[in-house]
């Protein structure tokens, strides 16, 4: 049962039969490596597991998920009677809350694991308000009460905190829950907004613990929150040296602002630390953060390096990873194609090999990096076999009552068709057709999944308008997009070429500037760059 509970939470990161590695070193790694001599969460356990206990919810509270089993269960080996250690290897299988929609397996995992902490020891009240909580993520392993069941342990954690105020573990859990829930079409980011004004409280009196640190960094993981998150994200890697998670989650923040250095540096550690511990799936996430920043500071080389790497990781061009799901098989997927799209060489977008996944979404990267490179390269016929690709993928999602990704899909296919429709002559149609598409991606936001969208449809859109002879609107296309996603290069260069087309030559060369410092560490001499210095002289 054990090695069944590891293997289903390491899906979320981690290829199978890795997680038994790392169960053998867990025990080795030190508190002050995973930030365990922070964390004080109360239980009625023996006081022989005291230390254990936390260093297990630390594990849990940097989303090492293997690595946190392991500790619930040694725990469990020396105080069998130890009913909350089964309550965190519960919410260690739930796994990563803003992972999307959890499979039955894990979900009925999850459910026998709270069976034995309702079934173990003699829990006090207030530990049995934690079990019954989370025991609510596991009443159905039916998608379509994903929604309900988590809004449910938002509820039930609320409750909790009320009934016991003093207990920050809670608060912070709590916290969490609320992220959780919060739709990413509210760009009020009231959920985001109720969770920082608990978490920001406690990052003053508790600044070095892990798991406030990291929540900060979700909770403000949106454009116009994240510079709140900027103190907490330079501090967290320093809480949790040992954690790839730790190591990678303050590039969400760098992302968010544009500080593609912090980004690069943060995840080559999170990488480096995936790897020692045989973390696949954590190595591959933290190499797509990384190549996204190398791309937009135009080190292409180094980036082309990093797909290399990613690759060799999965088997070569033609592999797949086994078991491969959630962030890595997302990170397999983009990387590849942001290779080609970010440096606009279409033609090599087209000829991508969609590789296999058991993730409808992940598949649907390769499809659209395709269509949109065989439109955009002279060949719009050649883009229907991949456009269909998506509607399919999209109708499977929608089966599978993933309503966020169906939208994500479903925003890639109209991108897609759009560039179609512009190549094949009709392009005030096609400028229609993607400004719908841009204002529906506008109205969404990303994943935690991913540093951004594979190519940004508004940014995309002023690219069209600029083809289309229309350089006023494609500068209003370009500052819009940038507002969300700055500091990317190709917005830079966008609005720069826009501006000038425009006849503005103030802002053209304003926006010349900043790509060139962009892209001031480049080590590749881009076409772009060229435009930039001819243009300033």
């Amino acid at each position: 049962m054990n090695r069944l509970l590891m293997l289903v939470v390491s899906c979320a990161f981690l290829t199978p039969g890795i997680a038994h590695a790392q169960h053998e070193d867990h025990a080795a790694m030190a508190s002050d490596q995973i930030g365990a001599a922070h964390v004080q969460f109360e239980t009625s356990c023996t006081g022989a597991v005291r230390a254990d206990f936390n260093k297990g919810v630390a594990l849990l509270h940097s989303f090492w998920f293997p690595q946190a089993i392991a500790a619930f269960e040694d725990i469990l080996k020396k105080d069998p009677g130890c009913a909350m250690a089964h309550w965190g290897i519960a919410l260690s299988t739930w796994g990563n809350p803003f992972a999307g929609i959890k499979n039955a397996k894990t979900v009925e995992v999850m459910r026998l694991a709270i069976e034995r902490a309702k079934a173990t020891g003699s829990p006090s009240p207030r530990e049995r308000a934690f079990i019954d909580a989370v025991a609510q993520l596991a009443v159905d392993t039916a998608a379509a009460t994903h929604a309900a069941r988590i809004a449910a342990y938002e509820a039930a954690m609320a409750q909790l905190t009320r009934d016991h105020g003093a207990d920050v573990e809670a608060r912070l859990f709590y916290a969490l829950a609320i992220n959780q829930t919060a739709p990413a079409t509210d760009k009020t980011y009231a959920k985001q907004m109720q969770a920082g004004a608990i978490l920001e409280p406690l990052f003053v009196t508790m600044p070095e613990h892990p798991g406030v640190a990291h929540y900060i960094i979700h909770a403000y993981d949106a454009p116009p929150l994240a510079a709140r998150a900027l103190v907490a994200a330079r501090k967290y890697a320093s809480l949790a040296p040992a954690i790839p998670h730790a190591l990678h989650m303050p590039s969400h923040t760098f992302t968010r602002v544009g500080s593609w250095t912090e980004s690069i540096e943060t995840n080559r550690r999170s990488a480096e630390a995936a790897r020692k511990s045989n973390g696949a799936g954590e190595e591959l996430h933290a190499l797509d953060y990384q190549a996204y920043a190398y791309l937009q500071t135009a080190q292409d080389q180094a980036a082309k390096a990093v797909l290399d790497h990613a690759l060799s990781v999965v088997g070569g061009a033609e592999g797949v990873a086994a078991g491969a799901a959630g962030a890595g098989a997302y990170s397999i997927a983009a990387i590849p194609a942001r290779y080609a799209l970010e440096r606009g060489a279409w033609a090599e977008a087209a000829a991508l090999v969609a590789r296999p996944a058991n993730t409808p979404y992940t598949q649907a990267i390769t499809h659209f990096a395709r269509a949109l490179g065989a439109a955009r390269s002279g060949n719009p016929a050649a883009a229907a076999a991949d456009i269909e690709q998506l509607a399919a993928l999209r109708d499977k999602l929608k089966s599978m009552q993933d309503v966020y990704w169906t939208e994500q899909v479903d925003i890639q296919r109209r991108v897609a068709t759009a560039w179609q429709t512009f190549a094949q002559g009709a392009k005030d149609e096609g400028i229609v057709q993607l400004n719908a598409a841009a204002d529906a991606e506008d109205a969404t936001d990303k994943s935690a999944v991913s540093p951004g969208p594979i190519a940004p449809a508004r940014e995309l859109l002023g690219f069209m308008l600029l083809d289309a002879g229309r350089p006023q609107d494609a500068l209003a296309a370009f500052e819009a997009t940038m507002k969300k996603e700055p500091n990317r290069f190709r917005g830079a260069y966008g609005a720069a070429r826009a501006a000038e087309g425009a006849g503005d030559k103030v802002k053209a060369r304003s926006y010349y500037k900043q790509l060139l410092e962009i892209a001031k560490d480049a080590d590749t001499e881009r076409a772009e760059i060229v435009a930039a210095r001819t243009f300033i002289g």
